[in-house]
């Protein structure tokens, strides 16, 4: 099963975005997996429920810099989610909260996230 898959799993089995994200890379990471749910806890519904950062990206991010990312690497993650989610970062917007109109579902963002995480350091 591919890590992006994985990750929505996670997402419909109790976790947040973020949680979801982290969880599906947790063998490339030096920590157990309930420090992964630790972090990634105050995350979810927009980075701590201000519908502003997409937690699967605040996940993606984490990973990637516990992986050995830098900040040019972290540029490319943020472009190619916000490439594939409709042309936003941002929780408020993917959902469509004010517009009605949504960009992006929850599972997609966790899909996309992971997808591009893929493709900066490998699956």
């Amino acid at each position: 099963m591919e890590r992006s898959e994985k990750a929505v799993n996670f997402k419909h089995n109790g976790n947040n975005c973020c949680q979801a994200v982290m969880m599906a890379y947790a063998d490339k990471l030096d920590i157990s997996e309930q420090q992964i749910r630790r972090i990634g806890a105050t995350f979810g519904a927009g980075m701590g429920c201000f519908e502003s950062t997409c937690g699967s990206l605040c996940g993606a991010q984490m990973v990637l810099g516990m992986t050995g990312g830098n900040i040019r690497a972290a540029k490319l993650l943020v472009d190619g989610f916000r490439s594939r989610a409709g042309g936003s970062i941002t929780c408020r917007e993917l959902k469509g909260i004010g517009t009605g109109k949504m960009l992006c579902s929850c599972d997609d963002c966790v899909r996309y996230a992971s997808e591009c995480l893929d493709n900066l350091i490998g699956k």
